[in-house]
């Protein structure tokens, strides 16, 4: 059995960014959506998916988020307009 883990970035109207990795983005989304995570991303109310890819490998997973967190923003911003170049929140809908 093969499980997908997910790398993902969330942002706000301010267009702060987190990345993040887990084993289930809806839940994941769903729990940042409706403030159920203490910290950084309830602090700055990011709830909108606006990046992710998926992997079938926690390693590569857990290793390409620390990659993410280790670019300046610039990068970032460019990676998320390759596929969302109007910063819409990917899980709506």
């Amino acid at each position: 059995m093969s499980n997908t883990y997910y790398v993902y970035m969330l942002s706000n109207s301010s267009k702060m960014l987190y990345v993040g990795v887990t084993n289930n983005l809806e839940r994941r989304v769903y729990e940042h959506k409706k403030k159920l995570c203490k910290g950084y991303t309830r602090k700055y109310n990011l709830h909108q998916l606006v990046y992710y890819e998926d992997t079938d490998d926690i390693g590569r997973a857990i290793e390409r988020e620390k990659q993410l967190k280790g670019w300046r923003r610039a990068k970032k911003t460019a990676l998320i307009e390759t596929i969302n170049p109007g910063w819409k929140d990917l899980a709506e809908g």
